[in-house]
């Protein structure tokens, strides 16, 4: 009989770490299970998708040894939350269930078998270890991740392509009507290399990343891509596809644009789309040189008006777009300036910050 005593914060934590990838209908019951594994004084909870593990270990937990069991993670989450803060909690192993003491709390949960949790296959050697701080990582999966694809069935759009070459790590987004990309030096030279990671590791990823500058280990292998972060090991398998030519798709020969208070857009957007058609999204935009109207309609013909001051060098434009996808892009950008530039009035807009190099958002245009 297999027994383990510790503060339920100290089981909490990694539980929280590691539950965010399981789904709640499962083909295989096992799947909705977490794996709790104790070795020599080191505690190490794992979930997976078959896609996707994420393992997070605690040391110092003296009972740990020999302890192996899989048990619901959503009802053990429960409970836990549910229970007191700094309470001892006892766990023990009972064949077939796990029973979970409290203070004069008691559960008694069925558990499956620890050797028949699937796990990704370990063993590829890494082509490459990329050292960056969390918050640099997070700060790059921020201004992307929200213009990935949710099930196209271009599945490859359904994530997002990591491109390492050389000194710049850049991340691309695209969900075919508007692209995100960005990039960040990287400390040291690496060779080329483009993987797609898929969504659901992305989001989870971008959970995981704190604020700060710790580091986090991105290893690059054949078919899967593995960060450490902390205590918290997360492998994914990577999307087998061929991400289209990023570069084809963001202009590089706009002359025509103005630059305007980020703020100041996003608030003028934000007022605007109250009248919008929710099925559409649709704004017009008409660029004149020194003022920027912003349109919207419905269909209860109400419609809405903004005016802005701007100082633009072109032609006057009346355009259309999915107001969404400009206040997405506006809401994670952290600058107090933007450009807009534009082709013609069938042209996309490239957003893009005043003076910089590594942003770059292209929304394709709509009838409206």
């Amino acid at each position: 009989m297999n027994s383990l005593q510790l503060d339920r914060d100290l089981l909490l934590k990694p539980l929280q770490s590691v539950t965010g990838i399981v789904e709640r209908r499962q083909t295989l019951p096992i799947l909705s299970n977490v794996l709790i594994e104790g070795k020599g004084g080191m505690l190490s909870l794992t979930a997976t998708d078959l896609e996707i593990q994420v393992t997070a270990s605690v040391s110092g937990i003296p009972d740990a040894a020999d302890f192996s069991v899989t048990v619901s993670a959503k009802k053990l989450l429960d409970i836990l939350r549910a229970l007191p803060e700094q309470t001892i909690v006892a766990l023990e192993q009972k064949e077939p269930k796990l029973l979970v003491r409290a203070g004069k709390s008691r559960f008694s949960l069925q558990t499956l078998p620890a050797a028949d949790f699937p796990r990704l296959p370990a063993g590829q050697s890494a082509t490459g270890e990329i050292p960056l701080p969390q918050s640099g990582l997070r700060r790059l999966l921020g201004l992307t991740q929200y213009a990935m694809a949710q099930q196209d069935i271009r599945y490859y759009l359904n994530g997002m392509l990591f491109v390492v070459d050389g000194t710049a790590l850049t991340l691309v987004a695209t969900d075919g009507h508007r692209l995100a990309m960005t990039t960040r030096p990287l400390a040291n030279s690496y060779s080329r290399s483009e993987i797609i990671l898929p969504r659901k590791a992305v989001l989870e990823l971008s959970r995981l990343l704190a604020d700060n500058d710790d580091e986090v280990l991105m290893s690059l292998m054949a078919n899967q891509v593995k960060f450490e972060v902390g205590g918290i090991v997360l492998i994914t398998k990577v999307v087998d596809g061929k991400f289209p030519d990023f570069n084809r798709v963001i202009p590089s020969n706009y002359t025509r644009f103005f630059d305007t208070d980020r703020a100041v857009l996003q608030q003028s957007l934000h007022r605007a789309a109250i009248l919008s058609n929710e099925k559409f999204r649709g704004v017009r935009w008409i660029v004149a040189p020194t003022a920027l109207r912003v349109v919207c309609t419905n269909t209860e013909q109400e419609e809405a008006e903004e005016e802005l001051e701007i100082a633009y060098n072109g032609e006057a434009l009346d355009i259309g777009f999915n107001i969404t996808y400009i206040q997405e892009a506006l809401n994670c950008v952290e600058s107090t300036q933007v450009r807009c530039a534009f082709g013609d009035a069938s042209s996309s807009m490239l957003i893009t910050i005043p003076e910089r190099d590594d942003f770059k958002y292209v929304v394709m245009p709509m009838r409206i």
